[in-house]
């Protein structure tokens, strides 16, 4: 933790910008703003309830500086200087700085945008000949507007891939011109600095291998960093010398063919005179998401060898990111010299207060990141945010207090899962009196499994800082002690939360009980008994996970699922990531049903209906979870009020379990007088 002397804690400027800490928040797009991309009253509750946990500097990210139809923030005309002058407002009131991240896409928006309105204006003219019952008419356009709207993604689809290359010079300036003029708006309206974000249109300019341009902006890398300069020098026209400026790059692109980190410190060169601060990431846009992202798969802070090695080639002030929860690997990182700010996004999804948690020695507290990309996911399928430990996101305008309940209550949670946990700490900071039971000696429920998986260890510690919480909130926890009618009978509360949980499924699958086989919920318990020849029987999440695990300590993995497809219910950011990494340790057998355990593997049948011996001397069997159902029936309506949550009413998500314990916790109470 840190202490009075923390160089986390240290003020630091940035140009003639005094930033309170060096705990930053990264420009990420949260899909709150309002239809034209202006700042509304979501997206000022979540970046003041950023400002609020201590955070020294937030950056909007991919704020457009023209009109496109992507769901980000825009910043292209003065009527909606008013609305990022309130955002500025609402996060200086807390002591912290904003900052714009201004980018452009790679693609041509006038060209897209004017093929958008075409069709657009053919589908209203199809429902007016409608109306007016001709329906030739209505036929027709509505098969010009399809055609168009076809012809627009056609078109974004090849830009995306080519608008590097092909942009015309006088479309490159008018580019520059549009952010320039977006950043005189930000200064306008109160924002204390720009970001040029170096990825997209401009990093694909930046990039050997993506810039295959032979003009004045394509070849060398002083050509290839023109465009960057040109629009950082119209970014410091339009806001004068006492503006801040910064700039995001990657170190290195990561991917075969693209630039290295030798070259990325050349390009920290070239860009340095013309800004104040350097935020070096990592990857790119078009490729690499995991290495932008990092996954549960590597290491914390795994890209800040970019941004020290940068560091020793530059005098400005420089920011790194990386997959980084942890303040005792942040301090280390600015105190040896490696960065001069730290920047954290998904961390301060899952805790906004962590600063402050810092600052006040309250380490015990922080709800860690558990990089599960619940956020990211949601963000692709919802255009929202959602977080599997921070029950608040995506919740903002209902605000952070816990408002207290009008009644005191007594309330006993059965189970000491996450839902049952989460459920327990709302319930006690609304005023009630919480009692938790756990019939097991160690709180977690299946998170305790996790404990075994060593890129897991943020999810099995979730439950020791819930119950920490819950503590400090002044739940009453007893373990060792299962819920039953006679106990609540004797407790006589108001409110009873059934979170049992779940209890692996293990089918009458001949030899699935014998010495060899080990189930996954167990195998923290018992992974000495494991070979170094493994079945893993089941292919969902679970089952991936356990069998990547294996396949890192160096043992042989089979993995056996009898659909063709693997981690079905792992979510969309996470499930790509986990199968690169299956591919790496682990022989899958898709299509093939368990007919028999035997001591030296599985008996298997394939969808051709040959039988197949998958190898191996040990067996782990992750073949899901059921309800416990009986346990749910027997406590149903033994209390005035009754919820049930989690795996306990529906195997699902860790997500769903704390969703819906949180929830559980505010309706007690609600017309129960």
């Amino acid at each position: 933790m840190t202490t009075p002397a923390s160089k986390l804690l240290q003020p630091i400027t940035v140009g003639p910008l005094e930033l309170k800490n060096r705990i930053m928040f990264p420009p990420l797009t949260t899909g709150y703003e309002e239809r034209d991309g202006s700042i509304g009253e979501r997206s000022l509750a979540f970046y003041e309830r950023l400002a609020r946990g201590g955070v020294s500097y937030i950056v909007i990210g991919d704020v457009a500086p023209v009109m496109t139809a992507s769901p980000t923030p825009k910043l292209a005309t003065d009527a909606q200087i008013p609305t990022f002058k309130a955002l500025a407002d609402a996060v200086h009131k807390h002591g912290a700085k904003v900052a714009l991240q201004l980018f452009h896409p790679e693609y041509d928006v006038p060209g897209v945008g004017r093929m958008v309105m075409g069709s657009m204006a053919a589908a209203k003219a199809a429902q007016e000949a409608k109306a007016a019952g001709d329906e030739e008419t209505f036929a027709a356009k509505m098969a010009e507007s399809n055609e168009i709207r076809k012809q627009a993604y056609a078109k974004l689809h090849h830009d995306m891939q080519h608008f590097v290359n092909e942009a015309s010079v006088e479309q490159l300036t008018q580019i520059k011109e549009a952010i320039a003029a977006s950043a005189a708006r930000a200064q306008q309206a109160g924002i204390d600095a720009i970001e040029v974000h170096g990825d997209r249109l401009v990093g694909s300019l930046c990039s050997a291998i993506l810039n295959q341009r032979t003009d004045e902006y394509g070849g060398c890398l002083e050509n290839r960093c023109r465009f960057a300069i040109e629009v950082l020098k119209a970014v410091r026209e339009a806001v004068g010398p006492r503006f801040p400026i910064e700039f995001r790059m990657s170190g290195s692109e990561l991917f075969e063919g693209g630039y290295d980190l030798e070259e990325g410190c050349r390009i920290a060169q070239q860009i340095e005179p013309y800004i104040d601060l350097l935020h070096v990431s990592a990857g790119t846009y078009q490729r690499g998401f995991g290495d932008t992202h990092p996954s549960m798969f590597k290491e914390h802070g795994c890209n800040v060898y970019l941004a020290a090695e940068i560091k020793k080639h530059v005098k400005v002030p420089v920011a790194t990111i990386g997959g980084l929860n942890d303040p005792a690997q942040m301090e280390e990182i600015i105190a040896s010299g490696k960065a001069d700010i730290v920047y954290m996004a998904r961390a301060l999804l899952a805790d906004p207060f962590l600063p402050n948690k810092v600052m006040s020695n309250r380490g015990d507290e922080i709800v860690r990141c558990l990089r599960c990309f619940t956020c990211m996911a949601e963000r692709a399928a919802t255009s929202t945010r959602r977080c599997t430990v921070n029950p608040l996101i995506g919740r903002e305008l209902e605000g952070d207090t816990i408002y207290p309940a009008p009644e005191k209550k007594k309330v006993l949670v059965a189970g000491g899962g996450p839902g049952g946990l989460y459920a327990a700490y709302t319930a006690a900071r609304r005023g009630h009196q919480v009692i938790l039971c756990e019939k097991d000696a160690e709180l977690g429920g299946i998170l305790k499994s996790e404990q075994a998986l060593p890129f897991k260890q943020e999810m099995y510690q979730l439950a020791g800082t819930y119950a920490n919480l819950a503590r400090k909130a002044g739940v009453e926890i007893r373990l060792n002690t299962a819920v039953t009618p006679e106990l609540v009978a004797a407790e006589a509360p108001d409110a009873l939360i059934i979170a049992v949980g779940s209890a692996p499924l293990v089918p009458p699958i001949p030899g699935l009980k014998g010495d060899n086989v080990v189930v996954v919920n167990n195998y923290y318990k018992e992974k000495d008994k494991v070979t170094d020849d493994v079945v893993v029987f089941g292919g969902g999440l679970a089952g991936c996970e356990c069998a990547i695990h294996l396949g890192q300590e160096g043992k042989r993995v089979h993995l056996v699922e009898m659909r063709d497809v693997l981690a079905p219910d792992a979510n969309v950011r996470h499930r790509p990531l986990l199968l690169k990494e299956i591919e790496k340790y682990v022989t899958v057998h898709t299509g093939c049903k368990g007919l028999e355990v035997r001591p030296d593997g599985i008996l298997c049948e394939t969808k051709d209906g040959e039988q197949v011996l998958v190898p191996g001397t040990s067996v782990i069997c992750a073949l899901g979870q059921r309800s416990r159902t009986a346990d749910v029936e027997a406590l149903r309506g033994t209390a005035p009020f009754v919820r049930i949550i989690g795996d306990a009413a529906k195997v699902s998500t860790i997500t769903n379990a704390v969703y819906w314990g949180y929830h559980a916790a505010l309706d007690i109470g609600a017309g129960m007088d």
